[in-house]
């Protein structure tokens, strides 16, 4: 694999937290290895306590691992020229709300070194292209779950990042919400960005992304190309919703005679999801 072309790897990544109990520990995550392309957007799936928020802090630098390492194009997260670079979307973004949209994008581009002239430009070019031009000085505590969740985008990307990690950008948003976020995700892939995302919505990340990694308890149970994970269903069966023996053997004999061929249908994402998380479950016990 050729390393100048990813742009995330994670190599045997452990997290380690100790417990009370003299020499006990939980292992929030377990020998995690992944690599993610420049220009992908991949899917870090798995269920509530997985490991997905542990995992975004180490490939943040805001946390270290117990054991393995992380590199950004080739380098640490800690390293100042990867984490301006790098643009983050938390789960539950927390503002200040007696800023403005305007002064919170200042605060972020300051913070990033960003020059005065240039960060003004960029928050307001941001701030109209998320659609909130019109609310830009106004104080943040009147802002919208929505708003505050394009602000949430705006400030992610003031310094124009290679990667964005995304962290349930969908969650608490409603339907016409969530679809905004696919846009500025598939937008961002456009652009050439690299997107690391994290959803609970599967059917949202099964047409966004072109990778997916599914967690479950720090351990990694699947990881791949989208189509190449889902597989037909069982070919020895024909899958009909709603439809009697009787009224299926019909049709059957209807395409065959026709020249026909019925094809096995193949799983989404969610079934994959349930089925991956079930089985791990299972040999758990």
């Amino acid at each position: 694999m050729d390393a100048a072309k990813q742009a995330i790897e994670l190599r045997g990544l452990t997290k380690d937290f100790p417990l009370a109990e003299k020499g006990r520990y939980l292992r929030a995550v377990d020998d995690l290895t992944i690599s993610i392309k420049e220009n992908t957007v991949f899917g870090l799936l798995g269920p509530n306590g997985s490991g997905k928020s542990t995992t975004i802090r180490m490939l943040l630098g805001l946390s270290a691992p117990s054991r393995g390492e992380v590199r950004v194009f080739g380098k640490e997260p800690r390293d100042a020229s990867v984490r301006a670079r790098i643009g983050y979307l938390p789960d539950a973004p927390y503002y200040h709300k007696f800023l403005s949209g305007r002064e919170l994008m200042r605060f972020f581009g300051k913070l990033l070194g960003m020059e005065k002239s240039k960060r003004e430009a960029r928050s307001v070019e941001l701030l109209e292209r998320f659609g909130l031009g019109d609310a830009m000085d106004r104080k943040l505590g009147s802002y919208s779950k929505g708003m505050l969740q394009r602000l949430g985008f705006a400030q992610a990307l003031i310094a124009d990042p290679d990667v964005l990690v995304l962290d349930e950008p969908t969650a608490g948003v409603d339907p016409v919400g969530a679809a905004e976020v696919g846009e500025f995700v598939l937008d961002l892939k456009a652009q050439g960005k690299t997107v690391l995302f994290c959803s609970h919505l599967l059917t949202q990340v099964q047409d966004l992304c072109d990778e997916v990694g599914v967690l479950n308890k720090g351990r990694l149970l699947a990881s791949g190309r989208i189509e190449d994970l889902l597989k037909p269903a069982d070919a020895g069966t024909l899958k009909v919703s709603g439809l009697s023996e009787k009224t299926r053997s019909e049709l059957e004999e209807v395409v065959r005679r026709s020249g026909g061929e019925l094809t096995p249908g193949k799983q989404d994402l969610e079934e994959l999801f349930r089925t991956l998380v079930s089985e791990d479950e299972g040999q758990a016990r």
